[in-house]
């Protein structure tokens, strides 16, 4: 037993050196290559605890991170969208997101090509990785059962970083095989379709082999099981069938409607199993980020964080937080005006719309969609933070103890419990730990809905948006909670393509659905935002009124005793006003929905053809 326990220890110091290495040897010439794979010993394979440190590590760098946890993220162009006000960073940065006059050529990459050895800065060595498991496991001696639930896993994640590539890329190179160095793939980008093909194939494998795999909630929360890889599935034939790969209006690539009939048939599947397995929406929109574990029905793929154990947890709440309670708050997360305006109001018709709800720019945050409250912080506005269930956050320039230029803040990602003294991420430790969800079954509805509505289901698609509405707390009103204004299928492609926008607000999914429905290059005009000053007439009010606002009489600051809600009263002290960036005006060009091939991968790679559209570009995406 002793030598076992030392074996399996020997066994594990190798993995774990492999993945050390990972992170320092690059070599151009041979990206597909991961470095030191012949120098894996092949027991390791043998034993399913040296396997599950490799599969764990592989789980980190595919799995999406919480906002901003890869270093990447932040100047990747999957960024840029209507939603977030994102003015920081250098000019190429802003070329590149999209936000300085005509998108151009600015060095344009997405997140998987750079060789800098970070999680995802290569997602061929990510892809490697799979296929040096699915390889070698066979070959192994573990048992038949423990094999299959292993693999079952590799195939679902190679299949989530090829999907991640094509959604960027289009075509790419494909490799299913372990990589030698006397072997290395050379064969080129492939079509469009032999992707997707792949992509579908290793998730139907991967379906077949987690059939009965049922982690419990603990060690088991996060890995994929069958109902991940058949949501996944209707996620990725969701995306062959939309416009960006399958546009209407494009002699070339002829539009077929049978690809919805597959996405259909797929969704269904996923559907059926999630309320099989007993998944349904939150009660309460706002507490989606709020629970974990079983006690969440909706989400189903998530990343696992902790902040008591070290390296496992994330400062997304410091980034969401406001600087009073102890925040850094992230320009990431500041609305633009498009996105504040995108909210319905409470009866789910369009803003200005609705006569039994009025909309009113000076006190914009009423009479909307409770999602708006749920999601933003106004001034004025109920906010609780540092168990401090009365708190409200103000967010006029010069507001003591705030930072300024936000009139709204994003508070459904931070924990209202958490103490100010514990919000800081630092060595490894501390923050909320919550973990994020990147696939929740509200996402699943609204896929469905998608594909019944392409289908002709008009009735079928309302009545998933109908419910997700019911739960967010719209009333019916005299439209049918705003649907019956969607007569036709544009109509309701329209609405549902709003609806996602407000159901997963700043989750990081906005960028994905304007390329995926190919209304990325409609997007004009700045991106700006609101934000809060005090009134200024006559000369040096500001500062006479903020010595008002925030002069304390009997322990209580004066502005807490406002009524913010009376428009009598907030147009005495504040105004609201229009910020606009320095920089151009969004113009995105069609080409852009598939991005090229970083200069050093066309250029030490093998056979890699930049795309059409861009520089030297002759590789169609969609071939």
């Amino acid at each position: 037993m002793i030598k076992q326990i030392k074996n399996n220890i020997k066994r594990a110091a190798i993995v774990l050196t492999l993945a050390a290495c990972l992170q320092a040897c690059v070599n151009k010439d041979e990206f597909f290559l991961l470095p030191d794979t012949e120098g894996i010993d092949q027991a390791i394979w043998d034993n399913e605890g040296s396997v599950q440190l490799h599969l764990n590590r592989v789980y980190d760098v595919v799995i999406p991170a919480f906002p901003l946890q890869v270093i990447p993220d932040r100047y990747a162009v999957h960024l840029a969208s209507d939603e977030n006000y994102f003015p920081n960073g250098d000019a190429n940065e802003r070329a590149a997101l999209g936000m300085e006059g005509v998108v151009g050529v600015n060095d344009v990459r997405f997140v998987g090509n750079q060789y800098r050895g970070n999680p995802g800065d290569n997602k061929y060595w990510d892809i490697a990785r799979c296929n040096d498991a699915i390889t070698n496991i066979p070959k192994g001696t573990m048992a038949a059962d423990r094999q299959r639930i292993l693999l079952g896993q590799y195939y679902a994640l190679r299949a989530m970083t090829y999907f991640e590539l094509v959604k960027v890329y289009g075509g790419v190179p494909l490799i299913l095989e372990q990589q030698l160095a006397d072997n290395v793939y050379a064969g080129g980008r492939k079509s469009a379709r032999e992707c997707f093909a792949a992509i579908i194939s290793d998730l139907n494998t991967s379906m077949q082999m987690l059939e009965g795999f049922n982690p419990a909630d603990g060690d088991g929360r996060g890995k994929i099981t069958k109902l991940i890889a058949a949501c996944l599935k209707a996620k990725v034939l969701f995306y062959w069938a939309s416009p960006q790969f399958n546009p209407t209006n494009d002699g070339k690539h002829p539009y077929q409607a049978s690809r919805w009939t597959d996405a259909l048939t797929a969704n269904k599947e996923a559907y059926d199993l999630c309320i099989a397995a007993g998944k349904k929406l939150m009660p309460n929109y706002i507490d989606i980020f709020r629970v974990e574990g079983t006690a969440n029905t909706e989400a189903i793929l998530v990343r696992t964080y902790s902040n008591t154990i070290a390296n496992r947890g994330h400062n997304g709440e410091s980034r969401n937080r406001p600087t009073s309670e102890q925040g850094s708050y992230s320009a990431l997360y500041t609305p633009t005006t498009k996105m504040l305006d995108a909210y319905p109001m409470k009866d789910g018709k369009p803003r200005g719309t609705s006569a039994t709800y009025p909309y009113d720019a000076v006190m914009f945050w009423q009479n909307r969609d409770p999602r708006f409250d749920a999601t933003f912080a106004t001034n004025g506005s109920l906010y609780p933070l540092s168990g401090n269930t009365t708190r409200k956050q103000w967010t006029y320039n010069t507001a003591i103890n705030e930072s300024n230029g936000n009139a709204v803040y994003v508070k459904r990602f931070t924990s209202p419990a958490l103490t100010a003294g514990a919000v800081s991420y630092s060595n490894g430790v501390g923050g909320s730990g919550m973990d994020w969800i990147d696939l929740r079954f509200a996402e699943v509805m609204l896929n469905y809905a998608d594909c019944l509505n392409e289908t002709g289901n008009i009735s079928g698609a309302k009545d998933l948006v109908r419910q997700i509405r019911v739960r967010a707390g719209i009333v019916q009103g005299d439209a049918d909670y705003g649907l019956g204004l969607a007569g036709s299928t544009a109509d309701l492609r329209t609405l549902i393509l709003g609806e996602r926008q407000i159901e997963f607000a700043f989750e990081n999914k906005r960028n994905a659905d304007l390329r995926r429905s190919r209304t990325f290059h409609l997007l004009t005009g700045n991106m700006s935002k609101l934000e809060v000053a005090l009134v200024n007439p006559p000369a040096g009010a500001d500062l006479k009124d903020k010595g008002v606002l925030e002069a304390v009489t009997n322990g209580v600051m004066f502005r807490e005793t406002l009524n913010i809600n009376d428009k009598t009263t907030y147009q005495k002290y504040f105004r609201n006003i229009t910020t606009t960036p320095n920089f151009g005006a969004y113009s995105i060009p069609e080409f852009h929905y598939f991005y090229t091939f970083h200069n050093d991968f066309v250029n030490f790679g093998a056979n890699i053809l930049p795309t059409i559209g861009w520089p030297g570009g002759t590789f169609d995406p969609l071939d």
